[in-house]
């Protein structure tokens, strides 16, 4: 509407400015040169409508203003958008362009808060990462996501049920900044990671470019592989990451661990997550990794995960025993962005 106000006041700007040359035009004034003063009026009009950002060709001002909150547990940072208030659909192209740390807002994944779809869940999160592929958990996201859904007010519970694409996770708000998830009982069944291999076993060995790897492997709602490395420091992040994040053995890509065991409570990790890299903390790789630690005897519950920006304490009694998970999650900032 207001780019149409803009045009046909143009127009009739430059039709008052033709006949105005003949000095008796409707804006004439004498003593001035009525040209000169219509085309000045010409000229601020236009100028108005790139300051409105209404360019001359089709514009349209139907584009939607988005609510998200940026928020990060130790470093792996994600962009929720709450879908309860609402109401929008994004596509692919959406997310990796939200995602994108140089043309968007940037982050590892893009979490999607929802109303609830089954159960008795609180309510219900979709996880993207930054390549937009969907994916079924996310251990720091969830913590993120029950601390967003309290601290917007859509509960006063501080005990939560989140539901995602891979499960129900129960979630506790502690009275420090802390928020407690159970992340459920760790998968270990091949088929059900899913890994291809002929049996079950705590140690696989792994191909990669003619080198023979040992890895754990097992699911925490999502697919792992654990190497363990005597430095992360040292440790071929960058290219076995990558390699082994896609190697045929994982029908769905799989999340890649470098763990270094510094006692039987501490261990440091490095990660590179599928569809994003390495992130700076994963949830779900801590607890993969202190599960395949403590079956193997290096490591006892709780036992802290140690991270660049901060640690998550992980508590697994045996495999009948759901893995629990505790840290920190910080909301950077908020802001709106156009669809």
């Amino acid at each position: 509407m207001l780019k149409t106000l803009l045009t046909l006041l143009l127009v009739i700007n430059l039709l008052c400015s033709l006949m105005a040359c003949g000095q008796s035009g409707p804006l004439y004034l004498p003593g001035h040169p009525p040209l000169l003063k219509c085309l000045a009026t010409t000229v601020v009009l236009i100028h108005l409508k790139r300051r409105l950002h209404l360019p001359a060709n089709n514009l349209k001002l139907n584009t939607m203003l988005i609510n998200f909150t940026k928020m990060h547990g130790l470093g792996n940072d994600f962009v929720l958008i709450e879908l309860i208030t609402q109401s929008i659909k994004l596509h692919n192209a959406h997310i990796k362009r939200i995602a994108n740390r140089h043309l968007g807002i940037g982050c590892d994944q893009v979490l999607l808060i929802e109303p609830p779809i089954r159960g008795t869940a609180d309510f219900y999160f979709r996880i993207f990462n930054a390549n937009g592929q969907e994916v079924e958990q996310c251990g720091n996201g969830a913590r993120c996501a029950a601390r967003f859904f309290y601290d917007m007010g859509f509960t006063n519970n501080r005990i939560l049920l989140a539901d995602c694409l891979g499960g129900f996770l129960k979630c506790k708000i502690e009275e420090d900044e802390n928020v407690t998830i159970n992340m459920g009982l760790p998968i270990f069944t091949p088929k059900d990671i899913p890994f291809i291999t002929n049996q079950e076993a705590l140690i696989y060995p792994i191909n990669i470019e003619n080198n023979v790897l040992s890895i754990s492997s097992l699911s925490m709602g999502n697919p792992h592989a654990i190497i363990e490395t005597p430095n992360i420091e040292s440790a071929p992040v960058k290219k076995i990451g990558p390699l082994l994040s896609k190697h045929p053995s994982f029908p769905k890509e799989t999340n890649v661990s470098f763990m270094q065991v510094i006692d039987r409570s501490h261990i440091r990790l490095r990660v590179y997550e599928r569809g994003v890299g390495e992130t700076l903390a994963c949830g779900t790789a801590a607890c993969a990794s202190v599960v395949a630690g403590i079956r193997l005897g290096l490591l006892d519950s709780p036992t802290s995960v140690i991270f660049p920006q901060g640690a998550l304490k992980i508590s697994w009694n045996d495999i009948t025993s759901p893995v629990y998970m505790t840290g920190k999650t910080n909301s950077t900032f908020i802001g709106r962005f156009r669809l």
